[in-house]
């Protein structure tokens, strides 16, 4: 059996935030989706792309107006990026700021840092230039 990855999916609670949220970060909108079961418009999932990456992320809005706990399990997603202080001072603008400054795990590792989506996912962002 050949098995291959379709795309990782997290809960929001703001569609229009989290857009634009992952669209700074380089995603690119693919299409979206409602979830009608019984009549009733449920869910929508909304399908981004990144790079030659069709459909990689896929966020999904209750229309019920819940709220979730990101819970101990969830980590954080990776993205590398060419120049990772370019990427910040992009972020910045839309005032999304990193955890901390960026760093290295070891020495002559790749720099990285972290930052939050609108719901609090934590994203890594590695610089691969």
């Amino acid at each position: 059996m050949t098995a291959s990855f379709l795309h990782t999916m997290v809960r929001i609670t703001d569609p229009g935030r989290s857009r634009a949220f992952y669209e700074a970060l380089g995603f690119s909108f693919a299409h979206e989706m409602d979830i009608v079961r019984g009549g009733e418009r449920e869910a929508t999932n909304y399908f981004f792309s990144l790079g030659q990456h069709e459909s990689v992320l896929e966020l999904t809005y209750n229309h019920d107006g819940r709220s979730y706990d990101l819970g101990t399990g969830y980590g954080h997603i990776a993205i590398g990026v060419a120049d990772l202080d370019a990427t910040l001072a992009r972020l910045g603008e839309q005032e999304i700021a990193p955890e901390k400054p960026p760093y290295s795990v070891r020495d002559g590792g790749s720099r990285l840092c972290f930052v939050r989506d609108p719901d609090g996912y934590r994203i890594e962002l590695i610089e691969r230039g």
